[in-house]
Formats: C-alpha cells, sequence, structure tokens
C-alpha cells in the first residue's frame, strides 16, 4: 500500500476542528521548542523562566495537542458513521479538502509561532522583573518589597536569590506559589506573612555568588549614632572597631565561624532558629566542641532540626530589614532628613510612630497631623516661624513608620527579628551566651571584646573619629 493511501483515512478524519487545534499545538510546540534547544546545548542555565518554558509549558503544549488529534478523529468518526466514503479522497492538490488543510496548517502555525514567540519573550522578560515579584504578582508582598527597595541589594533582581537556576528551582517555587496564589485570591494567607527560612536557597549558591567568601576583611570601623530625647537634641555616637576576618585567616567573626576546617553545626527548636539549645563546633584542628544551653538534657539534638551554619544564620534579612522605632529614628536624623532644633523632636517622632494605627491612609492622615499639631499647642510661635520644618520633619517622622510598620499585614515594630548584631533582637547571643562544653574547658563567650572592639561609647565628639579624620562621619 502506498504511503499516501495509507494516510488519506488519517488525513480525511483530521480534518476536523478538534484534531486541527491539536495539530496546531503541536507543531507550534515544537516549532518554539527548537528554537529554545540551543540553550539546552549552551549550559545556559542563568534563566529558570527558559527552564520552565522547555520543561513544563511546551512539553504540556505538545501532548495537549497530541492528544486532541486521536480525540477529534473518533468524534469525527462516530458523529458520522454513515457518510463516510468507501474509497478515501487522494492526497495531491487537486483534492479541495487537502488543500484547505494545508493552508489552514501552514497559516495557522506560522501565526502561532510569530505571536507564540513574541509574548513568550515579554513574559519570561516580565516574569524576572522586580516589578512583577513586588507590584503585580504579589501584591500582598508589599512590606517585603517596601524592604527591598531601601536595601544594599536593591540593584539585585529578587529572581538571582529566591529563585535558582534552570527548571527544578523554578517547578520548586511555583508549585509553593501555587498555594499562595490560592491563599491571596480567597485571602487566606497569614498576616505577616512568615519567613520561608526553610526554603531559602543555600548561601555558597546566593551570598557567595558576589560575596567572595575567601577574602579577608580584616577589621572595620562602624560609628552609630543616637539622639536624645532632651528639648534641646543632642547626638552621641559609639565607634567600635569590628573584627570582619574570614578569609584564609583564622581571626575575626568570619574566620571563626567559617574560616578554613570550621564547621558549626546547631540545632534549633523553632521554625525562626531564634532557640537554639544545641551547637557543635568543629575546629581547624578537627577537634569538636558540643555546647548545650541551660536545662537542656539531651546528650545530642535529639529530635531537633540539625542545621549548618552559614552566611544566613547571621544576615538572616539582608535585603529586607525592618528596623526598631528608635534605631529607625536616629538614622533618619543622621541623614537630616529631620529639623534637630525642633524641640523634644525625637520625644514626639517616637511617641507618634509609636501610636497604633489600623491602616496606612490612616497612618498617612494621622502621623503628620499628630506631629505638627504638637508644635501648634505646646510652641505655637515655633510652629507659626518654622512651620516649614515642622511640616518637613513631619514627613520624615511619617516615611521612617511607613517603611517599617504595615498594619494591613500586621507588620508591627519588631515583626522580623534580624540575627546581625545583639543589640535590637537576640542575635549573636542565640548561641553566645557563656554555656560551656560537654568536654569542659570551653565556652562560647559573649565578652564584647571577642568580636569588636570599643572605641568610642555614647560620646557626643569621639575623639577617636577627629584623630582619623572622620569627625563629620554619620
Amino acid at each position: 500500500m502506498k504511503l499516501k493511501e495509507w494516510l488519506a483515512p488519517f488525513v480525511y478524519l483530521a480534518s476536523n476542528w478538534i484534531s486541527l487545534i491539536g495539530v496546531v499545538l503541536v507543531t507550534t510546540a515544537s516549532v518554539l521548542w527548537l528554537f529554545l534547544l540551543p540553550t539546552s546545548f549552551s549550559g545556559h542555565g542563568g534563566d529558570p523562566y527558559i527552564g520552565i518554558l522547555q520543561f513544563m509549558a511546551l512539553p504540556g503544549v505538545f501532548f495537549a495537542g497530541l492528544g486532541l488529534i486521536p480525540a477529534g478523529i473518533w468524534l469525527f468518526k462516530k458523529r458520522n458513521r454513515n457518510m463516510l466514503p468507501a474509497v478515501f479522497p487522494p492526497l495531491d492538490f487537486d483534492n479541495a479538502r487537502f488543500r484547505r488543510l494545508l493552508a489552514f496548517l501552514g497559516a495557522t502555525t506560522a501565526a502561532n509561532v510569530i505571536i507564540g514567540g513574541t509574548l513568550i519573550y515579554k513574559a519570561v522578560t516580565y516574569m524576572e522583573s522586580v516589578s512583577f515579584c513586588g507590584q503585580t504578582c504579589h501584591v500582598v508582598m508589599k512590606p517585603e518589597f517596601t524592604a527591598y527597595q531601601n536595601s544594599p541589594h536593591s540593584r539585585v533582581e529578587c529572581v538571582s536569590c529566591h529563585i535558582g537556576p534552570g527548571a527544578n528551582w523554578f517547578v520548586k517555587s511555583k508549585i509553593s506559589g501555587s498555594w499562595q496564589v490560592i491563599s491571596v485570591t480567597l485571602n487566606l494567607y497569614p498576616r505577616p506573612i512568615p519567613t520561608p527560612i526553610e526554603n531559602l536557597r543555600p548561601a555558597r549558591e546566593t551570598c557567595e555568588v558576589c560575596h567572595w567568601p575567601q577574602k579577608y576583611g580584616g577589621d572595620r570601623i562602624r560609628v552609630f549614632n543616637n539622639f536624645s530625647d532632651d528639648e534641646q537634641t543632642k547626638r552621641t555616637q559609639s565607634v567600635l572597631l569590628m573584627h570582619i576576618g574570614g578569609g584564609n585567616g583564622y581571626e575575626g567573626i568570619h574566620g571563626a565561624h567559617m574560616g578554613p576546617g570550621v564547621q558549626v553545626r546547631y540545632a534549633h527548636t523553632d521554625k525562626q532558629r531564634q532557640k537554639i539549645p544545641w551547637v557543635a563546633y568543629t575546629g581547624r584542628d578537627g577537634r569538636t566542641f558540643v555546647f548545650k544551653a541551660d536545662g537542656y538534657k539531651d546528650d545530642g539534638p535529639g529530635q531537633l532540626d540539625v542545621r549548618t551554619m552559614d552566611c544566613m544564620d547571621c544576615h538572616n534579612r539582608p535585603s529586607h530589614t525592618y528596623e526598631l522605632p528608635e534605631r529607625a529614628l536616629n538614622r533618619a536624623m543622621a541623614d537630616g532628613q529631620m529639623d534637630l532644633s525642633l524641640p523634644y523632636v525625637r520625644k514626639v517622632a517616637l511617641e507618634t510612630i509609636k501610636q497604633e494605627y489600623k491602616t496606612t491612609e490612616e497612618s498617612e492622615r494621622e502621623i503628620p497631623a499628630r506631629f505638627s499639631a504638637y508644635y501648634q499647642k505646646n510652641y505655637p510661635q515655633v510652629y507659626a516661624g518654622r512651620r516649614d520644618a515642622v511640616e518637613r520633619s513631619a514627613r520624615a517622622v511619617l516615611g521612617v513608620y511607613a517603611k517599617n510598620v504595615f498594619p494591613e499585614m500586621r507588620v508591627t515594630w519588631g515583626a522580623y527579628p534580624n540575627n546581625l548584631g545583639h543589640t535590637d533582637f537576640d542575635g549573636c547571643f542565640r548561641c553566645h551566651d557563656e554555656r560551656p562544653s560537654a568536654q569542659g574547658g570551653r565556652t562560647i563567650p559573649s565578652d564584647c571584646e571577642t568580636c569588636h572592639k570599643t572605641l568610642a561609647q555614647e560620646e557626643e565628639s569621639p575623639k577617636i573619629l577627629a584623630e582619623l579624620g572622620l569627625e563629620h562621619h554619620k
């Protein structure tokens, strides 16, 4: 039997709209797959959205089309059982039905390839954008998006950290995101949104791509500003010499925790890893010391989750940091956003932003009004003569609140612990609490000089800054 005679029944029976749609889907998916094929051989895996097209979307379209072809043939044959010809028309251009079929397939496939390719390209580009992650799709992530915009990583795209390269990580994130979409649609999502700490990518795949872990950081100066609540605001400064260390050296914070041959493992009792009763420290000499918090009875971690320490255990909010009101105000005042000559400016600002506001709209209305009202009532001459300064400071106070508190999402002051340091949250002291080792002879120190040296403590004009030429350092 000739090939044309063998194919004729299939072509005839496939000339129904269901099978034709299936053929178009198959050919369109095949052509688009060919377009994307070079990325598989080039080893380029930095774009997870290309992976979703290659390994999820296009196969789905392809197999859906394959299923429609026989489904359409079966339905057409069933409906026209008594109308089928004894001899099927030949497959040549004299057959009008065959010509129409080819013309339809050619036109629709070409159109689909052009339109689909353009849309897919635009979709991939848009899904990579920060606006998609922070505004369009993830409206409930407004707090995280706001914090991200004010972070040192505001130029780093969300997908660079939250979604790994290739289809594997993308599929994981979108499977998890499927429930998030349902939660948002049905208003089932928790408030505030919990930090997905268990699903974060390893630091070696995110932080260490840019931050070279073998780089020796040495010592660095940190200046902390504090402002008084007095009528005439005074600024004091604390200056610390931070022993960053790291690299191939053993000294400093990074060297002690992540230096060559060093491994720190810990067990935590809560999902946010804030309660750490068990720590195992392996040093460069290969010796391991186990430290247990007071009241912890087990010899080992028991049934607790055990994790090997990496960057994210201290730098747990590198791009989504929320400050406490005192620190946030200090930063705004140090940056010159508020007029420090206004009487009791910090005290009034602090009392204003610590009030409870039910909605963002209410806070935007009430915070500037309450701040200005204080001066209208208590210092009418100041308000009359320096109204611009009062209103500018009021806007700055609102800005401090708006960056850190989101009433609709129940994100209040201190909702998200920041483990970097130990002044605002437990941070370092989750482990560094002088707990002894089971073997004896060692403790996890809590002495201030372990990680930094205090060069000045709450001084109005620290001498050390003048000696270093940093007297204007903020």
